[in-house]
């Protein structure tokens, strides 16, 4: 792949960018182009038209993945005369964007030229689910390593109030930034997540110290395959009492107040940042007695909450449910979907069944 190139955008902007299955702003018809930029150019557009706003994006695309003309022209007045802007004439597919990277400003509302993550196989897993942790959030705040991210609406989930961590950090510091972040929010749990081989000693050092350590394999498959016709897609409502029903089961004693928010995350996930679809297998009554939840992100999607109800276990549904997330996923245009699997449990090799191999290793540490 050539040089990324790069589109400012906000939060709703690409939501309904996934909607409509292309990056289309106004200046496609006010100027009849998209305005596109280089990591060195990007800060310029940002600080001009964006100071201080904290909740932008950056979709990073694969030049040749944009099937429509670039061309190479002169800015605005105030940009550097020498430097010509990629300005795209045409729509943008969303199977272009390679990832959707968080662009924060500094704490002077100045805006500094991004560093792009590697966007192989596995950086593109990682960065879907930390961007997406990030872009829920109703706020962030830094970290040694990273961000912690809070997500108002749902405190109670701690996957969404939590530290997302990718940088160098050793385990004391990890617990001081937990406590003194996650605690000034009123928050009584502290967990973080961890991404990439270097943190495997503060994976270490956070379980001698008493944290609940679950290793993660990021895995990665190619989408594609036929559609399965006793697989359909399902509204919120009717997977509430599915899901409330697998909380009750993984969380003994478990309280209305969590599931609800529990459940609500994947609505909130849905109207904030990425094209949500939750699949079903029901029965003859209508119930959904097996369900999954695909998230598409641009060329990127994941697959989160694969469960099936014990008594209706080992009949197929699971591998249905997983086949019809990969044939969805290829017809909306992603050519990789990625999940999440306990290192030391049965599901990985599952998964790999299905055509997933692992990509990284991350891992989610927790102190209740």
């Amino acid at each position: 792949m050539t040089e990324p190139l790069l589109h400012l955008i906000s939060p709703g902007d690409w939501r309904g960018s996934l909607a409509e299955g292309a990056v289309v702003p106004p200046s496609l018809y006010e100027v009849g182009f998209v305005h596109l930029s280089t990591a060195a150019q990007v800060a310029l557009p940002a600080d001009r038209l964006f100071h201080g706003r904290q909740d932008l994006a950056l979709l990073v695309l694969d030049p040749d993945r944009i099937d429509v003309p670039v061309a190479w022209e002169p800015g605005v007045p105030g940009d550097p005369e020498s430097m010509r802007f990629p300005h795209a004439y045409g729509r943008l597919p969303i199977s272009a964007v390679l990832g959707v990277l968080p662009y924060r400003p500094r704490p002077d509302g100045g805006f500094d030229a991004p560093t792009l993550p590697v966007l192989d196989t596995a950086g593109r897993c990682t960065l879907a689910v930390s961007s997406l942790l990030r872009r829920v959030a109703t706020s962030e705040m830094p970290v040694t390593g990273g961000v912690a991210v809070l997500t108002e609406p749902v405190p109670l989930s701690h996957q969404h109030n939590q530290l997302v961590v990718d940088g160098e950090v050793d385990a004391a510091t990890l617990v001081a930034d937990a406590d003194r972040v996650l605690g000034a929010a009123g928050l009584s749990h502290r967990k973080a997540l961890l991404t990439g081989e270097h943190l495997a000693p503060t994976a270490a050092g956070l379980e001698a110290l008493g944290w609940e350590i679950e290793e993660l394999a990021v895995m990665a498959a190619r989408p594609g395959g036929p559609l399965n016709p006793f697989v359909g897609q399902t509204g919120i409502e009717d997977m509430r009492p599915f899901w409330s029903e697998g909380w009750c089961r993984a969380i003994p004693g478990v309280d209305g107040d969590t599931i609800q928010q529990l459940n609500d995350r994947y609505q909130l996930e849905d109207e904030e940042a990425v094209d949500t679809r939750l699949l079903s297998v029901r029965n003859d009554l209508g119930d959904v007695i097996a369900g999954c939840v695909l998230k598409i992100d641009g060329a990127t999607a994941m697959i989160d909450a694969v469960e099936t109800l014990p008594d209706h276990q080992g009949r197929g549904h699971g591998n249905a449910l997983v086949a019809q997330a990969l044939a969805l996923a290829g017809r909306a245009g992603c050519d990789l979907v990625t999940l999440d699997a306990d290192a030391a449990d049965w599901p990985r090799d599952w998964y790999a069944r299905h055509g997933f191999t692992q990509v990284a290793r991350s891992w989610s540490a927790q102190r209740r």
